[in-house]
């Protein structure tokens, strides 16, 4: 019996940067019956609240949801009827222009600059810097033709700790890098959420899509939790739906 099931965003819970199914949402809304849910992802609250939070049927038991932006960096929880911020940590302004220079360099050195992109390609999200290689505004298809094996990502990956060491950097969604503080991943926001719940990690599960080394779902496999690797959200609502019956 797990008393929280933890869960990826992108390509787990929904396509990239687009709501949860109305199927999704009502799978979710069975699981909060019998366990604590969290989300962990790269975006930031915006994002989760335009994918999640708004999604979910009124008969969902919000306050054992926990919701988890820019990797666990801040942590967001439904108390009197609303969603509030719990903690939130950010980084300096000298911290951010540093990332971002180091994002410009990079892509001149390694030279994967898309024909086409979609508005802003650096996102500044407080507590995490993100590079999204196609712009923020892209559509679902070019995302998912421009890196489906991570090869590019990897390369700008490498590029990018040397020139900022010290930092996390990490590959999420379709097409991003997030960088955040050094040792802040999902392990580090799990670890998090397990001081502000209560609920043990050997208590948890996690369930995402880039359970591999540098994947960005991987630290929570690293840490020791229970780990289910899905392909899409169509293989997570099976998961969910083992979850419920064996808790049931």
């Amino acid at each position: 019996m797990k008393q929280l099931v933890a869960f990826d965003l992108d390509g787990t819970l929904a396509e990239s940067k687009q709501a949860i199914q109305p199927d999704m949402a009502e799978a979710l809304a069975e699981l909060l019956g019998v366990a604590n849910v969290a989300v962990i992802s790269g975006g930031d609250w915006p994002q989760f609240d335009k994918q999640v939070a708004s999604r979910l049927p009124a008969h969902a038991d919000r306050a054992r949801l926990w919701l988890m932006p820019t990797t666990g960096t801040k942590l967001y929880t439904f108390r009197d009827g609303q969603w509030g911020v719990v903690y939130a940590e950010l980084f300096s302004d000298e911290e951010k222009k540093k990332i971002v220079d180091a994002f410009t360099a990079s892509l001149e050195a390694t030279g994967f600059v898309p024909e086409q992109t979609w508005g802003e390609r650096i996102e500044d999200r407080g507590s995490q810097i993100t590079f999204s290689a196609l712009g923020q505004q892209a559509p679902l298809e070019a995302k998912e033709k421009w890196d489906p094996d991570f090869a590019k990502r990897k390369v700008i990956q490498a590029d990018l700790r040397q020139r900022l060491p010290g930092l996390a950097i990490n590959m999420g969604g379709a097409t991003s890098i997030d960088i955040t503080r050094e040792g802040v991943d999902k392990a580090y926001g799990l670890k998090k959420l397990r001081d502000e719940s209560g609920i043990p990690l050997d208590a948890m599960m996690f369930v995402g899509d880039a359970i591999f080394p540098g994947g960005n779902d991987y630290p929570a496999k690293e840490l020791g939790l229970d780990t289910v690797r899905v392909r899409d959200p169509k293989e997570t609502l099976g998961v969910i739906a083992t979850v419920v019956a064996c808790q049931k």
